[in-house]
């Protein structure tokens, strides 16, 4: 498209842009969403309001079912700049948002296609990657004989230990501070996705790795964890790590590990429920320990625990073998 041209469609906003405006008004005023979840709104319905537009729909009262279908039909023909055509997860992401925006439309009393009307695609089961025991033993252990800085394998291993411990999100974690860990009683409070809190209790193992790992830091950072990067200009500016160092430190360490299957911070957290479930826990509880809205996000556990059903099988069927005829 030509700079012009692009100008020129830039230029032209139709009543669903704007409404769209307002509805991430509404998300973040009245449903107090982050900035984050307000600019995937943003994206997700913009990619709509420009495709409609240029379909000449510019209404809210406007939109049907037919064309929301024909917009479904452009998203599972869109392709990146690589030729891989948008995962049908995304593709649904921009239904999500397109039936969050129509219910905030109905709740204005402004005429438009019912948000129920809309479903999703359906998705192939999720695979889901997780550690085997002895794989986690080994990647915690990687740090402690790993080379270089006592200070920042310590914090490595602190690190693994959280992770692996509560099942953290890689953004809770690098968003914790020192002063929200309670010792005495093993927990803390995190704030998770849509901005809600829930309680992570840890093990003996990671208070222990937390408490070493405290009283060998000589910084001003209220953070729980920082870069150590002794480029840093004082020891009061050592900044939080970031999700993608967290990322760097599981992976270096996965390959010292000589674990060979691909992980990411988030391998650990499947493999904290996998644990759990494995061990007896039930759904309801490992639902509430990861902070999941729904039990449904949780169910994609459940076909790793299977493994238990062959023990079973093993155990209770066919004992004819060995006995006395």
């Amino acid at each position: 498209m030509a700079l012009k041209e692009k100008d020129d469609t830039l230029a032209k906003k139709s009543q669903i842009h704007e409404l769209i405006r307002d509805f991430g008004d509404y998300l973040e005023i009245e449903k107090n969403r982050s900035k984050r979840t307000r600019e995937n709104y943003a994206f997700y319905l913009g990619r709509f309001a420009d495709w409609s537009l240029e379909k000449g729909i510019s209404k809210a009262g406007a939109i049907t079912l037919d064309s929301v279908r024909q917009f479904r039909l452009w998203l599972n023909r869109l392709e990146d700049h690589r030729g891989v055509p948008l995962k049908k997860n995304t593709q649904n992401y921009h239904l999500i948002a397109l039936r969050a925006f129509l219910k905030y439309l109905s709740k204005r009393d402004i005429e438009t296609l019912a948000a129920e009307k809309i479903e999703l695609a359906k998705q192939p089961d999720r695979h889901v990657e997780f550690l085997e025991p002895k794989e986690v033993e080994k990647l915690l252990d990687a740090p402690m004989k790993a080379q270089g800085p006592d200070m920042v394998r310590l914090r490595d291993r602190t690190i693994l230990e959280l992770l692996w411990s509560t099942g953290l999100r890689v953004s809770e974690l690098c968003s914790l501070k020192l002063g929200d860990i309670n010792f005495n009683r093993n927990e803390f409070t995190v704030k998770g996705k849509g901005s809600k809190y829930r309680v992570v209790f840890f093990s003996e193992d990671a208070k222990a790795w937390l408490k070493k790992y405290q009283d060998a830091r000589r910084d001003m950072s209220p953070m729980l964890f920082v870069s150590h990067d002794r480029a840093s200009k004082g020891r009061d500016e050592m900044s939080g790590i970031t999700p993608r160092t967290v990322q760097r430190i599981v992976e270096h360490y996965r390959k010292l590990a000589g674990i060979t299957k691909s992980i990411s911070p988030h391998t650990l957290r499947h493999s904290f429920a996998t644990d759990l479930l494995m061990n007896g826990a039930d759904l309801r509880s490992v639902q509430s320990l990861l902070g999941h809205a729904s039990v449904t996000t949780t169910q994609i556990y459940t076909h790793i625990t299977d493994s238990h059903l062959q023990e079973v099988y093993k155990a209770f069927h066919d004992k004819r073998k060995g006995k006395k005829s």
